[in-house]
């Protein structure tokens, strides 16, 4: 009885290192950095990281824009308030129209048939 007890203990070992080493080895898969998670973490880290610095510039360009659109309005409401000025100062103007000036007369137009270039209609 013992012996069989002793079999089974041996051949349950062995199973146990057998499944052990065939948990290392996809393990090792799962972790290789080329074709399992790893190397999908290493990839995602370093699109994170590109994306990072993405935004990063993204912000400076939209800051200078905002520095940019603030000038900008700035100016647009002094041209305004100048309009506005010049636009009261036009009530000031009188009603009547400016003269027209007199248009200059304009001479006979000519008209010559092809091929006969000496002969006037």
């Amino acid at each position: 009885m013992e012996f069989i007890a002793d079999v089974l203990l041996v051949a349950g070992a062995l199973g146990a290192g057998f499944y052990c080493f065939i948990l290392a080895r996809r393990l090792s898969r799962f972790n290789d950095l080329e074709n399992g998670v790893g190397g999908a973490v290493a990839v995602l880290s370093s699109q994170v990281d590109d994306l990072t610095n993405t935004l990063k510039a993204a912000q400076s360009v939209a800051d200078s824009s905002t520095e940019s659109l603030d000038g900008l309005t700035d100016r647009a409401e002094q041209v305004a308030k100048r309009l506005e000025l010049l636009v009261a100062s036009m009530h000031d103007l009188p009603d009547t129209p400016p003269a027209q000036p007199q248009a200059e007369p304009q001479p006979e137009a000519m008209f010559f048939r092809h091929g006969q270039e000496g002969r006037q209609l």
